[in-house]
């Protein structure tokens, strides 16, 4: 044996990993971008009923499945509703900021690359948020959908009317999914075990209460899986990461070649 160390990960390279002060600048402006944004897109309350009910004609067209669905697994009892709500209203932030933490804890040139992403979707859902306002099945009457969180609790939202804190009318595209289906992928390209895979189920539990809960139509999803297809194509991760990449093989030293190749031909 010849003792020498494997180099680990080029992606955990800790002189690829930023400054902490400054990334808790850029994630808390980021937030700040987001919450004012939401802010930015209310006082379209006519027009965001008027494209709900368009967004919800166009998918019977499209003959997606419905979203009462979804629900109707969720109303059997008040526990599983209650669940949902719950994971619809403690989940999204922390488990992105988890995400964001170990990535520049664990592998920083990775944490660049999902930060990166991650704005560059918020960004665009923000401009759509502020074009197309658009009320959530759950405020439609058309869609026969419960407000589940209203009736089981607990709930993120007070009346959209007197609610100073958030912009309902902002469900397309859903950065609850967009987000959720971010720290899937991330998770899967940053790590090697075989159980990466099991990761998606974040994104797929997400979509099923988003939908479920009735605070997001299927294509609210579509929308923010598409533009975060974009992105990826966009923000490639940078090749130095070592990501997917295989082990290059071991290549003897000159002298232990030559002496292999004499004594092959003796």
């Amino acid at each position: 044996m010849s003792g020498r160390k494997e180099p680990g990960p080029a992606g955990s390279d800790a002189s690829a990993r930023p400054p902490l002060v400054r990334e808790l600048l850029l994630v808390a402006g980021l937030f700040l971008v987001y919450k004012l944004g939401r802010r930015l897109a209310t006082g379209h309350t006519g027009e965001a009923y008027r494209n709900g009910r368009e967004v919800w004609d166009l998918e019977r067209a499209l003959r997606l499945p419905g979203e009462g669905a979804v629900q109707s697994l969720l109303l059997h009892g008040d526990g599983l509703a209650h669940l949902a709500n719950t994971y619809y209203a403690v989940v999204h932030f922390p488990a992105t900021a988890a995400f964001l933490v170990w990535l520049y804890l664990r592998r920083p040139a990775h944490y660049v690359w999902a930060r990166r992403v991650l704005a560059a979707v918020t960004a665009a859902a923000l401009v759509l948020h502020l074009v197309f306002p658009l009320a959530p099945p759950r405020m439609l009457a058309a869609t026969g959908l419960v407000d589940t969180a209203r009736v089981y609790g607990p709930s993120v939202y007070g009346p959209p009317e007197a609610d100073g804190l958030s912009n309902q009318f902002a469900a397309m595209p859903s950065l609850h999914f967009g987000w959720a289906l971010m720290v899937a992928v991330g998770l899967v390209v940053a790590t090697r075990a075989w159980w990466r895979w099991l990761w998606l189920l974040h994104p797929l539990v997400t979509l099923l209460v988003i939908v479920g809960t009735a605070n997001h139509f299927w294509l609210d999803a579509l929308v923010a899986a598409a533009l975060l297809g974009l992105a990826l194509v966009v923000l490639r991760l940078p090749r130095h990461t070592g990501a997917g990449r295989a082990r290059a093989p071991h290549v003897p030293d000159a002298p232990a070649r030559d002496r292999a190749l004499a004594g092959a031909g003796r």
